[in-house]
């Protein structure tokens, strides 16, 4: 996401690296790259001007001039302006307390509105929300096909009437309908054109002001640079948006609508899409979104993105196996099948601070091949070897190699990292905050090959160490804790 752009300012912050003194001069010249990097990204010239005015003032003082770490103070004096020109934002949807939340979307075609449609409505789901979707774009031909398709994938009802020609009455009627259904939200998929014109602009007043919607988004393609702020301001002159929702962010787009449509609209951006798939839509966060372009992370998304995969009661599950060591082969598959959705790790890696550079090679057929081998090596397994792998001897590997169509050395790599990692496992559940860093550090460093092997793990073995009285009591006491919610979870 914004690569080059990113690239760009951490190139601004490498020329004031190493340098014994800092002048007014070395920093004007950083600064110009900063500048650089905005105009090549398509941020829209006042945006840039504005900004730059910003940065310089507070980089050129002398508190930053004479710190000892000025690259550092330029980070933050850049990352602080990132957020003000992309915030505030308030990503929540309110919902009305009584009735149907009507939320309308609009855009051009090919903006990706009726796939917005769908992720939006998967969103609500995980929060226990039930939506209904109204197919009322009556210009496309496969439009009301497509969003039936999305209704039947994500198990949610899709109103449609074929035959009627006025969109108007059509998302009037899917309106009553779903509020007789009990629907907390109505979502209404409206007709877009290839360009901007006086009828597409008139049907959608039409709508909003005959259906009345609650929150009016407009979905823009993130990868259209300035067109994308253009078509922001004008879709705002005639219906009063109330947010963005701006899709492919995970292609190409270099930036410049993202950083510029607040600003020149006054429009927030709401959401943001980040991928193809139902859950790639994203709350956006001024915050985080500046954290990445700065190559900083977004821990916040990050840990939205592992309740995804995880929620909490099979987390508590997952611990109180990990700290007791009963982690066995089949918890092993069954996380590597929830992280193995396409585009998910790469995305996780995107998010966390210092581990971009494991993107690509998350992403790469390589890796994803090795997840399915894995989890089809442990699938040829009995129930009692994966309970306990230590009773895979010579005959057994041959036997599992076999049903899994792969090289007996292949099964004897599986066991081998499975061993590596159940200690490293049980520390990250039962030690402190410092022991999971460092233990995600010795995980980082053995991934960094890129295929996937934890050949290079190391892990802390017991050293024989006799244990005081105080600490025999504070492992006892943690696994009766552990017991305890074991039991608890049984119920």
């Amino acid at each position: 996401m914004f690569d080059s752009l990113s690239d760009g300012l951490q190139s601004a912050f490498k020329s004031l690296r190493g340098k014994g003194k800092l002048t007014e001069g070395n920093m004007r010249e950083g600064l110009e790259i900063v500048q650089r990097s905005l105009l090549e990204a398509d941020v829209s010239y006042p945006v840039v001007q504005e900004f730059m005015g910003h940065v310089s003032e507070r980089a050129l003082g002398k508190k930053v001039l004479l710190s000892l770490r000025p690259e550092q103070e330029l980070v933050r004096i850049v990352h602080d302006e990132l957020v003000s020109i992309l915030g505030p934002v308030d990503p929540s949807i309110h919902l009305k307390k009584d009735g149907a939340t009507i939320i309308m979307l609009c855009g051009l075609q090919g903006s990706g509105k009726t796939t917005t449609c769908g992720k939006l409505a998967q969103l609500l789901i995980e929060q226990k929300i039930k939506p209904t979707l109204v197919a009322a774009d009556l210009q496309r031909p496969a439009a009301i096909e497509q969003l039936k398709v999305i209704g039947e994938q994500l198990g949610v009802p899709v109103y449609s009437e074929t035959d009627n020609k006025n969109p108007v009455q059509v998302c009037k009627n899917g309106v009553a309908k779903a509020e007789a259904e009990g629907s907390r939200v109505v979502i209404l998929d409206t007709a877009g054109r290839l360009a901007i014109d006086e009828e597409l602009m008139a049907e959608l007043a039409r709508i909003d002001k005959k259906v009345g919607p609650d929150q009016v988004y407009l979905v823009v393609d993130g990868m259209t640079g300035q067109d994308a702020v253009n078509s922001a301001d004008a879709f705002n002159k005639s219906l009063e948006l109330d947010g963005v929702v701006m899709t492919k962010l995970d292609g190409d787009a270099r930036g410049g609508a993202l950083l510029s449509v607040k600003h020149v609209t006054g429009v927030p951006i709401k959401f943001i899409g980040t991928g193809e798939h139902f859950d790639a839509l994203e709350p956006f966060r001024p915050e985080g979104m500046a954290g990445r372009i700065l190559q900083m992370g977004d821990i916040v998304a990050a840990a939205a993105e592992a309740h995804r995969i995880v929620d909490e009661k099979e987390r508590e599950e997952l611990e109180a196996k990990m700290a007791s060591g009963d982690f066995t082969l089949d918890d092993f598959k069954n996380m590597m099948e929830k992280v193995s959705k396409p585009g998910l790790m790469g995305r996780m890696m995107g998010l966390m601070p210092g581990m971009g550079q494991f993107k690509e090679a998350l992403e790469s057929e390589e890796a994803a091949g090795g997840i399915r081998q894995t989890i089809g090596a442990i699938n040829a397994m009995t129930a009692a070897e994966r309970r306990n792998p230590k009773v895979i001897d010579a005959s057994r590997r041959t036997r599992i190699a076999k049903g899994a169509g792969v090289q007996t050395p292949v099964i004897s790599q599986l066991v081998k990292q499975f061993e590596i990692m159940k200690p490293l496992m049980q520390g990250m559940a039962g030690g402190s905050m410092m022991d999971r860093a460092k233990m995600m550090q010795q995980l980082q460093g053995a991934m960094a090959s890129g295929n996937g092997s934890l050949d290079g793990m190391r892990v802390k073995k017991g050293t024989g160490k006799r244990l005081s009285n105080a600490e025999r009591a504070k492992m006892r006491k943690q696994r009766e804790k552990l017991k305890r919610q074991k039991k608890r979870n049984k119920r």
